[in-house]
């Protein structure tokens, strides 16, 4: 079967594996290319889409140990700091083995634990690599481009009339990463920010009609991908997104009234089956999926009570809810609304909250949380300092804070409905906040000594005796 399909698509395995070939060989003179490799196989995951030479091979390690090893042996390191937000994911990383080998159940645990220790390595090592705002942006672009290739495709298929909740096939038939509808719907929206700061302040690509053509193109792609996956997760994320970028935007009457317009515009051509099922969002107690939510959160915060440290992950396998679901039969014209009584075993927490209450406890909450108000506070620092700034050295800084402040609240108003804690995209997102951090303190307090120093050295100039001729 494999052998069939790799002959049916030679070309589309020969340009997945020249491309990886490609990177590989410019990262021996550019070694932070291997960094923006992994980006790219971690994102896009070639090796699931090929049939050839890259489902054979390790390709992720192969790239995660060319960006670590070409950062340790051939890059420079001038300006590298370690911040106190990369040690609290170092304390989330050592506290998550600690679970997993007391974990529940061992072999799913462990099984999970092979990609997050992954993910959370590479996000503690990537700010490490960021040391300038060139490698800032290429890594915010690599990311965006690399997440496009899922979302172009996923939007051209929900344009033509394709998708549905749970049918949506972008590439391949995979329900893993970013190919999960929910998870692509919320990480879909949460770029958006990122979109616009790149097609404003790119230094890589001119900021023309060209940048932006292909930034609306993409946005576009990125709203039709909930409508495509028809996952409510991001119809919620993108109303979050709306109402917070009115908090910057000059002429808020206006674009809230354009935002309503297009909303109310854009209903009639939606499928019906996306229309009846957001309807769910209010008429909660008619759809099983909300009441396998509930459930299970409520089983997960009496679990937590007897089990504060967790139980390591994929503890809600031993999860038992019960709860009742309205359920409407239409007979003609007779409808009979009656309750039936639902009992479920081992189902998912269906949110990042209660996926970390449930599997490290209130210390690994604690971490969680502590990682993610302070990224918050760390780009509302940056934006309030630099949103005056007019220089063009400095006018990128409170818009990218910005753009990743609120990339952020969308993963956390998303993360309310899926369990995506460790979700490695978003844990990316971090690691570029902290390089962001990590450079403009660099920056800023080189800037601020060079400040300093300059009224000493006029004083010193006038001070200085002029030899006697």
């Amino acid at each position: 079967m494999r052998a069939r399909r790799a002959r049916e698509r030679p070309v589309l395995n020969l340009a997945f594996t020249g491309f990886f070939v490609a990177l590989l060989l410019a990262g021996l003179r550019r070694p932070f290319l291997w960094v923006l490799c992994y980006l790219y196989i971690d994102i896009v995951a070639p090796q699931i889409i090929s049939w050839g030479f890259l489902s054979v091979i390790p390709t992720s390690l192969i790239a995660f140990v060319a960006a670590f090893g070409g950062w340790l042996a051939l890059d420079g390191k001038e300006g590298t700091r370690f911040t106190w937000r990369q040690g609290v994911m170092l304390a989330l990383l050592t506290y998550c083995a600690m679970t997993t080998l007391r974990a529940d159940y061992p072999l799913p645990a462990l099984e999970k634990w092979s990609w997050v220790w992954k993910a959370l390595v590479f996000a503690i090592f990537l700010p490490l690599t960021l040391r300038t705002r060139l490698r800032i942006e290429a890594a915010a672009l690599v990311m965006v481009l690399a997440a496009s290739a899922l979302i172009i495709d996923g939007g051209i298929k929900t344009a033509l009339g394709g998708g549905g909740y749970g049918t949506l096939r972008i590439f391949v038939e995979n329900n893993t990463g970013l190919y999960e509808g929910s998870i692509l719907s919320c990480v879909a929206i949460a770029i958006i920010p990122i979109i616009l700061w790149l097609a404003r302040h790119s230094t890589i690509f001119p900021s023309d009609w060209r940048a932006w053509t292909f930034a609306v193109a993409l946005i576009f792609a990125c709203c039709l991908i909930p409508v495509g996956t028809q996952a409510r997760t991001g119809l919620v994320c993108l109303a979050a997104l709306c109402i917070l970028y009115l908090r910057t935007a000059r002429h808020r009457v206006l674009i809230l009234a354009g935002m309503t317009l297009v909303a109310f515009a854009a209903i009639p051509f939606l499928p019906q089956s996306f229309v009846a099922r957001m309807n769910t969002i209010e008429n909660h107690e008619a759809d099983q999926s909300a009441g396998t939510r509930l459930g299970v959160w409520k089983w997960t915060w009496d679990y937590v009570r007897e089990n504060p440290l967790g139980g390591g992950f994929e503890a809600y396998l031993a999860s038992r809810v019960e709860y009742d679901t309205v359920v409407h039969d239409t007979s003609g014209d007779v409808t009979t609304v009656r309750r039936e009584h639902v009992v479920e075993t081992g189902r998912a927490y269906h949110s990042s909250y209660f996926e970390m209450l449930g599997e490290q406890g209130y210390p690994g909450l604690f971490l969680w949380l502590l990682l993610q108000a302070s990224g918050l506070w760390q780009m509302e620092a940056l934006r309030r300092r630099y949103r005056k700034r007019s220089a063009p050295e400095e006018a990128w800084v409170a818009p990218l804070a910005n753009a990743l402040q609120l990339s952020q609240v969308s993963y956390l108003v998303g993360s309310l409905f899926v369990g995506i804690a460790f979700q490695p995209f978003i844990l990316m997102v971090i690691g570029l906040q902290c390089g962001l951090w990590s450079y403009l303190g660099r920056v800023g307090t080189s800037q601020v000594k060079a400040d300093r120093a300059k009224p000493r050295a006029r004083v010193e100039r006038k001070m200085k005796v002029r030899p006697l001729t």
